[in-house]
């Protein structure tokens, strides 16, 4: 028995052993989460090799140590991100030299190894790789839901149309008006007293109240997270993604409504003193929501103005607001003068308002020669970069260049402290979106979308006017645009850039919105094709759906703890679902005629 009971503790020690030394393989295993992968390097030479990566999409970053595997058949694993394709090195460190390199962009939830032996065809080391576990579709749950809301989109649009349909109309009031005093007559007497009804009414642009909901709607899509895909995320630093659009689309409106709001004001004789009024007790009420409501959450204690946030998205497009406005009161309130033949008449709405041209240009001025010409300690001057690891590690406290020191020097502390390239860059100073510099662009986003208003009344009922002008302006931004840039993400005179709302990335978003703002008018104020649901209830409520979002949006039935984050299904459904309900609450509001209006 003793054998036995000897050989039986050994087997259980070795047993013991060999879960220890494999724990942690098998723990990294289950330890993957969405946007990760399992990558293994098995390493048959005889001597130590260490492995190093840099993110593609981090503009000339140093590469950052990963895993060491010691010698003899000895492996070691790291868990990866597969948002963006990774260039690996393997390097000797006896020899210091690189044995092998490589650049792919790994799959979510895959296990992959990586060989690295002595070529047999030659005399030097290579890596060869293999798929230990198939990956998952990570975008199989995007394209159910894109398919699932065509679907429904289609059965709003196709609804409508067969219920118009005279057989079909017919037909179902035949079914369901069975009242002796309802006749087709008199359908069609109410409808006409209606469309007369209506008719007396100014008429409202639907497409800004389209376009203002369509944005809306994407943010709050993109602030519950988007489905956890990186594109419905803000850029870690130079380039664009959908999360990068929609605040420069809602700025845009806000110059649009501004002049369509005092055209109407001015035709009912509100004074200038009056609009003062209105502008600045709109501009302390959006301050006084970002400052005290969405700078606090539950979850960081009571408000406290150690960490107070002075900088934010509701208090930049107060700002915005205020100047835009100021503008419109002192020298927006022209006459359309009579259409006779000037040489001006093409560009009569911006010879017009050359006051305003003059106060953005200088303001534009102003934006150029902090960003290019201010001398920032320690950095070179007109840095425009992430800082931290990138540009080769040189600057790792320049962070924004002049827009980060302007901020710190203004701010302190009291700033956005995760700024989105702060995961890839590793970036240590503090950096905020809503800084003071981008504001200035800020206000002329939002002059490029007063530019479209005076279009919209200096045109009023020639609709082809209208829309050419606006494609013009388009052409002429996008094109604009992809000279400062190059075409390129990084490499441009002014890279597009939402951090620090670049020039080249306000006359991108301006020739965006142009067109998109084009297109609704065509469909839905020019054709009638599509009156703008669902997307004009929350336009037309834009307060109420941001600030309820933002504070409610950590909280039942918005969201909820999730269970099975290993992939994006789950994430996309919840932010589709506190999408939808916001929308939901939107179109009720509606219903009941109830407007938040400040």
């Amino acid at each position: 028995m003793e054998p036995r009971r000897l050989l039986l503790q050994a087997g259980l020690t070795l047993l013991f052993l060999v879960t220890s030394s494999c724990g942690g393989h098998l723990k990294s295993r289950l330890a993957l989460k969405m946007d990760q992968a399992l990558l293994t390097f098995h390493n048959q030479l005889r001597e130590e090799v260490q492995v190093f990566y840099t993110s593609d999409y981090c503009y000339k970053c140093v590469y950052q140590p990963l895993v060491t595997v010691k010698p003899n058949n000895n492996n070691a694993s790291a868990v990866i991100s597969t948002k963006f394709t990774l260039s690996v090195r393997v390097e000797s460190q006896a020899r210091n030299v690189t044995l092998c390199r490589w650049s792919q962009m790994y799959e979510e939830a895959g296990h992959f190894s990586v060989w690295i032996l002595m070529s047999e065809a030659a005399s030097y080391p290579s890596c060869t790789h293999a798929v230990d576990k198939r990956p998952n579709n990570a975008y199989l749950p995007l394209l159910v839901a894109a398919l699932i809301l065509s679907i429904i989109a289609l059965l709003f649009v196709v609804a409508p149309f067969i219920y118009r349909r005279p057989c079909t109309s017919k037909f179902i009031k035949a079914i369901c008006c069975q009242s002796p005093q309802y006749s087709v007559d008199n359908e069609i007497h109410a409808s006409e007293a209606e469309h007369n009804t209506t008719k007396a009414k100014p008429a409202r642009l639907r497409s800004l109240d389209t376009f203002r909901g369509f944005a809306l709607t994407v943010m709050v899509f993109v602030n519950y997270g988007g489905g956890g895909y990186w594109f419905f995320q803000h850029a870690p630093w130079n380039g664009l993604t959908v999360a990068d659009l929609v605040m420069p689309w809602f700025v845009f409106i806000i110059g649009t409504s501004v002049v369509l709001a005092f055209r109407s004001m001015q035709r009912r004789g509100v004074s200038r003193l009056q609009l003062l009024r209105k502008v600045t007790w709109r501009t302390v009420v959006l301050l006084m929501l970002g400052f005290c409501f969405l700078n606090y959450s539950p979850r960081d204690g009571p408000l406290s103005w150690s960490w107070l946030r002075i900088p934010g998205v509701l208090q930049r497009l107060a700002f915005t607001y205020f100047v835009l406005s100021v503008l419109q009161t002192f020298w927006g309130q022209k006459e359309i003068p009579l259409r006779a033949h000037h040489w001006w008449n093409p560009v009569q709405d911006v010879v017009l308002y050359w006051p305003q041209w003059l106060i953005i240009i200088l303001l534009e001025t102003l934006w150029l020669c902090i960003t290019f010409l201010m001398p920032v300690p320690n950095c070179p001057t007109g840095y425009l970069g992430a800082g931290g690891i990138g540009d080769n590690g040189l600057y790792p406290n320049c962070t924004g260049g002049a827009a980060g020191y302007v901020d710190r020097w203004m701010f302190g502390d009291n700033m956005y402290r995760y700024p989105t390239c702060k995961e890839m860059y590793r970036t240590t100073q503090p950096f905020d979106p809503e800084g003071l510099l981008g504001t200035i662009n800020s206000i002329v986003m939002g002059f490029l979308g007063m530019q479209a208003g005076k279009i919209i009344i200096f045109y009023k009922g020639m609709n082809f006017h209208i829309l050419c002008r606006f494609l013009a302006w388009a052409v002429i931004l996008g094109i604009s645009a992809a000279i400062l840039s190059k075409c390129t993400r990084d490499g441009g005179f002014i890279p597009v850039n939402k951090n620090l709302w670049s020039l080249s990335y306000v006359l991108c978003m301006g020739c965006f919105s142009f067109l998109l703002l084009g297109g609704m008018y065509f469909v839905s104020d020019v054709k009638g094709w599509w009156p703008g649901q669902p997307f004009i209830y929350p336009g037309m409520n834009s307060i109420f759906v941001y600030v309820g979002h933002s504070l409610l949006g950590f909280y039942f039935p918005f969201s909820w703890e999730m269970h099975f984050q290993k992939g994006h299904g789950e994430r996309l459904f919840q932010s589709l679902w506190g999408t939808a309900l916001w929308v939901l609450i939107a179109y009720l509001l509606y219903r009941k005629k109830f407007f938040l209006k400040i």
